[in-house]
């Protein structure tokens, strides 16, 4: 829906389901309900999230017709979609296989193409559209030594899609982008190596294949690559990383590097008392979101500032007693509109702060919540989805407010 920083939404990757069926059956169940409390007399954007199976359903002329009326029907649009997991995200052991296949294979190339050519067609007339990403490949896959061969490769097969894109462009009028999204122990694991990436590997490297393929000049080239590969920001992973925001946004804007969309989400955070048996509750109060389902990544900030990172959270509680950590932050997509979970805080704050300089100095258009583990949290947390979302915007609306 449109708010007063642009168009806002929840990520459907939130809901179960590997197929098109599957996918369709839950966003009938809890699009109209959420739209109805929300926003009862306005048209309700979709954060769509499909499968690599459920892309081959829907690109089908007769699916794509009938959601396409249900849209209608419904007030409801598609601007945004979540192109980053391939395969079963629930239900499932994940972990580092989010990643696969990562943008080293034609797999991760031709599902993403895929996804523009059903975006192009549910995007409304006058907006531009983007599809998230993985941050290229998971880190822990490549020794140091190949860093340099995967950033490359990896880059040139996105060059491919960006391509495809610029062919989508060029036919139809619209915008389509791809939104980088940095993660912990992501080849790009956070928004300055994000950054660093972009000058070093995707600028250079586009502005050659636009020039040897396409004929544009270098000054052309860096306006077409900068308007089709862009950052999603995701501020969970931000946090996490106890990156400056301010700092990110304004290096971002002096780089002419654009934000595709944001994605408003939660961090876990817990404070480390000096004292052995309060350091123990803390890290038992964490242990009770040790899941066996996704990567919970944690970063340990020690009193002298510097940073302990670990692949996981079993990782970071196995050595809790022997590190004196201050301060621990775990990427595990807590509900934003709660800031506390007994000794622990979630990084809400951090979702403030985004908003804020958005309000200051808009970047981008495209809000997109992203809580996708309430299957996994606490028992004791849980409330029922829709409810839940309904929650979470209105938490949102009421930020944009301010």
């Amino acid at each position: 829906m449109l708010t007063s920083a642009g168009h806002l939404t929840y990520c459907s990757n939130i809901h179960a389901g590997e197929s098109w069926t599957d996918h369709f059956a839950r966003l009938k169940e809890h699009i109209p309900a959420i739209k109805k409390h929300v926003a009862p007399d306005i048209a309700f954007g979709i954060g769509l999230r499909l499968s690599n199976e459920a892309s081959l359903e829907l690109i089908k002329a007769e699916q794509l017709q009938g959601f396409q009326s249900w849209l209608k029907e419904e007030n409801c649009y598609v601007f945004t979609m979540n192109g980053f997991p391939y395969g079963g995200f629930h239900n499932t052991v994940v972990k580092d296989h989010v990643h696969s296949p990562d943008w080293l294979s034609p797999l991760r190339v031709d599902y993403t193409i895929r996804l523009a050519d059903i975006l192009v067609q549910l995007l409304p007339e006058g907006m531009h559209g983007g599809i998230s990403t993985s941050p290229l490949s998971y880190r822990f896959w490549h020794s140091p030594s190949r860093k340099t061969d995967v950033f490359k490769n990896s880059t040139v097969n996105l060059l491919q899609v960006m391509d495809h894109l610029i062919q989508i462009q060029k036919n139809t009028g619209k915008l389509i982008h791809i939104d980088i999204e940095p993660e912990p122990d992501g080849m790009l694991g956070n928004g300055t190596e994000f950054m660093d990436w972009y000058m070093l590997y995707l600028l250079p490297l586009g502005t050659m294949y636009l020039q040897e393929k396409l004929g544009v000049n270098a000054g052309a080239s860096g306006i077409i690559i900068r308007d089709h590969i862009r950052l999603c920001y995701d501020i969970c992973h931000y946090a996490v990383g106890f990156e400056d925001h301010l700092a990110q946004v304004e290096r971002l804007k002096k780089l002419r590097i654009k934000t595709g969309k944001i994605q408003i989400s939660a961090a876990l955070k817990g404070n480390f008392p000096t004292d052995q048996e309060g350091r123990n509750a803390v890290a038992d109060a964490f242990s009770r979101f040790n899941e066996p389902t996704y990567l919970h990544q944690v970063v340990a900030r020690q009193a002298d500032g510097s940073m302990i990172r670990y692949g996981d959270l079993p990782e970071a509680l196995a050595n809790a007693a022997a590190t004196p950590s201050v301060e621990w932050r775990a990427h595990f997509h807590v509900p934003i509109f709660v800031d506390r979970y007994e000794l622990l805080l979630s990084t809400r704050q951090d979702i403030v702060r985004v908003l804020e300089i958005l309000r200051e100095q808009p970047f981008t258009d495209q809000l997109e919540i992203e809580t996708y583990t309430w299957e996994v949290i606490p028992a004791e947390m849980r409330l029922p989805l829709t409810e839940s979302i309904i929650r979470e915007v209105e938490f949102v609306k009421e930020l944009l407010t301010k």
